[in-house]
């Protein structure tokens, strides 16, 4: 018997709740590779989960959230991967439709996993989760269009997050300078520690404008907001300027014209991490152990444990989690 946090659903009221309790091997779906989980976050999709109605992700209850891990190989019957590797899992839909990683052993299928890479072990795997590779997803493609230090300032919207917060660090040790939007002023020493060079007020750039164009900025953006920000954004990037949109805490509409994509050739990236290829997932890994400065990343830790995370998936659908949480499945 082991631990998860599981979350049931009430039949008469509709809604669910989580607590931890102990289940066994058997009652872990069919799939080729099990895996003694170490680590896991808190993501937004895993806030949504832990709601009282699923936010929509969760297919079937019970359900153990968690969409992503790190840990050692347990059982396998795939050659890729024996009993004592080091693996990662993010995305796939794993914690949505899938049982996830807030268990102290999951089974998933290989093709879902990828070897931990050299530099990073199972705890800064997990302060980096899917959070941090999707900033490195977006930082490769702006590289992959072009962008390039001296163009200009790079933007991070919703720096404070975890999204916000490795997209700051990394770009900030490659040498691009870093301008970072939050909405809250106290992150401004937290902010400058990962490498930002200015802060901007998120109340700047959430007023929507009649201007399609505004003066150009921006050699480059990593959205994590969405909605009206992104819009503004738009109007304010330089000629041949690319954002990465990967987030959408302000929303899913794009209040935009069309104009700044064909007067200025701004280049609009999505950044998918769920359902990313494995080369590129891999490709991505191998960058943040050399590109993201572990004494960075250490300061964007909030320690967790299995029992704190119904808590922290309020807090984080509320914005109250700064940088990253790192669940620790087995304290």
């Amino acid at each position: 018997m082991f631990n998860a946090l599981i979350v049931n659903k009430d039949e008469e009221t509709g809604l669910a709740s989580a607590a931890v309790e102990q289940i066994s091997l058997e009652q872990l779906p069919a799939a080729e590779v099990t895996v003694a989980v170490e680590y896991s976050t808190v993501n937004y999709k895993d806030g949504l989960c832990l709601s009282p109605k699923g936010g929509g992700l969760v297919r079937k209850y019970p359900h153990i959230p968690g969409i992503d891990f790190a840990g050692t190989v347990e059982a396998s019957d795939d050659a890729r991967y024996k009993p004592g590797d080091k693996v990662v899992l993010t995305g796939w839909r794993v914690g949505e439709a899938h049982w996830g990683g807030y268990s102290q052993k999951a089974r998933v299928k290989a093709d879902w996993l990828v070897p931990l890479p050299a530099g990073l072990d199972s705890r800064q795997a997990m302060a980096v989760g899917t959070a941090g590779l999707a900033s490195m997803l977006s930082v490769m493609a702006l590289e992959d269009h072009g962008v390039r230090k001296d163009h200009g300032p790079i933007l991070v919207t919703g720096a404070a997050g975890g999204v916000g917060s490795v997209a700051t660090a990394i770009l900030a040790n490659l040498g691009y300078e870093v301008e970072a939007v939050t909405g809250r002023p106290e992150a401004e020493a937290y902010l400058r520690g990962l490498g930002a060079s200015q802060l901007v007020a998120r109340e700047e750039l959430t007023e929507t404008v009649k201007r399609p164009l505004e003066g150009e900025t921006w050699a480059g953006c990593i959205d994590a907001v969405g909605g009206a920000m992104l819009a503004r954004v738009l109007g304010q990037m330089k000629y041949g300027a690319s954002v990465a949109a990967v987030g959408l805490a302000g929303g899913a509409a794009l209040p935009a014209t069309v104009i700044p994509f064909l007067l200025r050739g701004v280049n609009l990236l999505g950044i998918d991490s769920v359902m990313q290829p494995y080369d590129n997932r891999v490709r991505a890994w191998a960058r943040l152990a050399t590109d993201l400065p572990m004494e960075k990343l250490e300061a964007m830790v909030q320690p967790a444990v299995l029992s704190d995370l119904p808590q922290l998936g309020a807090d984080i659908l509320n914005g109250q989690v700064k940088g990253r949480v790192v669940v620790d499945v087995n304290a």
